[in-house]
């Protein structure tokens, strides 16, 4: 049994959810998302909530049930508040700069590096060591964070790099003469 996918999605006020022709849409005020729904579980969408169960006691189905349930909760959190990341980056030099629709990084390469921003994400640069990925879906916004963390991921002895906001990085002590 799953504890996860036994407890119904809410949804909140502003948001609209249908299910047609396998796919279950979700609209609110940041947007509107989809989701190819599998045929091993079962939706309903009744007055103020979605419930997911699975269609047969099969063991995929059984093991499809918290995901399918954990997908439809990012959906409807994604279109009502959505989803930000935060990075740091640490290191002399090390900056960031939003452009427009481009993402500008120096990281100590003999060259500067130009991500160009996905559409439906929207980029913000605070100050020039925080970088605010923004968007409503969540697999999106996590998926340029690590693009960007990829550039220059911490090291453990100065921790020098671009990590998550909170993330621990463990720290090595260095050679001793």
């Amino acid at each position: 049994m799953s504890r996860i996918g036994k407890k119904p999605v809410a949804i909140p006020g502003g948001v609209t959810a249908t299910i047609d022709n396998g796919t279950l849409t979700v609209k609110g005020p940041k947007g509107t998302l989809t989701l190819g729904l599998s045929d091993l579980i079962e939706y309903k969408v009744e007055d103020s909530e979605i419930s997911v169960k699975p269609a047969n006691d099969s063991r995929q189905a059984r093991a499809f049930w918290g995901m399918q349930r954990t997908l439809v909760s990012n959906l409807v959190e994604g279109v009502s508040a959505g989803f930000t990341k935060v990075l740091v980056i640490k290191g002399v030099g090390y900056r960031a700069n939003a452009q427009g629709r481009n993402l500008k990084l120096q990281l100590g390469y003999s060259h500067d590096v130009d991500l160009p921003v996905p559409e439906g994400l929207e980029v913000k640069t605070p100050d020039q060591t925080t970088i605010e990925i923004s968007g409503s879906d969540k697999q999106s916004v996590g998926q340029f964070a690590a693009e960007i963390r990829r550039w220059r991921k911490p090291e453990p002895y100065k921790g020098k790099g671009i990590a998550y906001k909170g993330e621990f990085i463990f720290r090595k002590e260095g050679k001793k003469r």
